[in-house]
């Protein structure tokens, strides 16, 4: 996703760069979320830009005009992510030499994101159910309760239903918290979007680093759009910040995007024609959308929007390996 400061608290939004139809339906969505105050729960790989989401459902809603508070649920240990979302009084612990405000109460009236809520350990799910159930919470070594009014955006690229059934998820926040589910497609399932956000990244990088180019090479172009990008659009972005700061030419080249390191952006045969890397490209998309689906062929069929023989014949025409786990209808 876009560059963001976890451990900062107020900061300013980050732009939302989109051609795609599947996200266009997202923020669709996202618009029907934005007028309820029920908590959502955003799922998506890791480096989708569910912050992003989170931010657009805040800045629709009734309280875009009051905070948008930020926590990264894994950032800290139990004992620090406590005081950091519920405060804690001074002499609580050793280092708490004053009192302080919590996340939760910094967030009244607005919104309090919760990224990695995966990773929240059990102690704190009990009292974020707490929160959520009777909108009140005290600080670490208060008896005082605090009363808020919190819209709760939570999000995670973990399995969380499978975090349930393993006891380290509690059932009952999960419900709570999944009132809403929006799930944020990868960046291989969103092509159109490949474009648009490399050249916005370029942009972004030849202002800091003080730097002009053209644009990226047809080759460069084709290299990114043949890439199935498993680290999504954070992984995008390292790779034009890299190639803006060690390209010399007026244009970015597919070799600053993708060192020859043996990794990514390069078509198995080396051919670099544009049908080659298409070619290349459809056959990830379609290995994604295959995955998503258990490798079932009419599931897939009816995703992808076409008909199980087109499907299967392009299986073959594509050499996708379907071997591993395959689903007879």
């Amino acid at each position: 996703m876009l560059s963001t400061n976890d451990a900062s608290i107020l900061q300013g939004f980050h732009t939302l760069v989109t051609k795609s139809p599947l996200i266009m339906e997202k923020i669709e969505i996202i618009g029907q979320m934005a007028k309820t105050d029920s908590s959502v729960l955003i799922l998506g790989e890791s480096g989708v830009g569910k912050e992003i989401f989170a931010e657009q459902i805040h800045l629709r809603s009734l309280r875009r005009n009051a905070p948008f508070i930020r926590v990264n649920c894994a950032a800290l240990p139990e004992g620090l992510l406590e005081s950091e979302l519920f405060g804690h009084v001074k002499g609580a612990f050793t280092s708490a030499v004053s009192d302080r405000q919590g996340r939760f109460e910094l967030a009244d009236e607005g919104t309090i994101f919760l990224d990695e809520i995966g990773d929240l350990p059990l102690t704190l799910q009990a009292k974020l159910l707490r929160v959520i159930q009777e909108k009140t919470f005290e600080k670490v070594g208060s008896g005082t309760t605090i009363a808020v009014n919190v819209r709760i955006v939570t999000a995670t690229n973990k399995d969380i239903e499978a975090l349930v059934d393993q006891g380290t998820f509690r059932n009952d926040l999960y419900y709570r918290l999944n009132v809403l589910p929006l799930h944020i497609p990868p960046l291989r399932q969103r092509p159109e979007d490949i474009p648009e956000l490399a050249h916005f990244f370029l942009s972004k990088f030849m202002q800091e680093n003080n730097k002009q180019f053209q644009g990226f090479t047809t080759g460069a172009l084709e290299a990114m759009l043949s890439y199935s990008w498993p680290g999504n659009i954070r992984e995008l972005e390292n790779c034009v910040e890299r190639a803006c700061v060690i390209s010399k030419n007026k244009w970015i080249q597919q070799e600053a995007l993708f060192p020859k390191s043996g990794k990514g952006g390069e078509p198995e045969s080396g051919d670099r024609n544009l049908k080659t890397a298409l070619n290349v490209f459809k056959a990830n998309f379609i290995r994604g959308v295959l995955e998503e689906n258990n490798w079932n062929q009419t599931e897939t069929a009816k995703a992808l929007g076409i008909q199980r023989t087109y499907l299967s014949r392009l299986i073959k025409e594509l050499n996708i390996d379907y071997s591993k786990s395959i689903i007879e209808e």
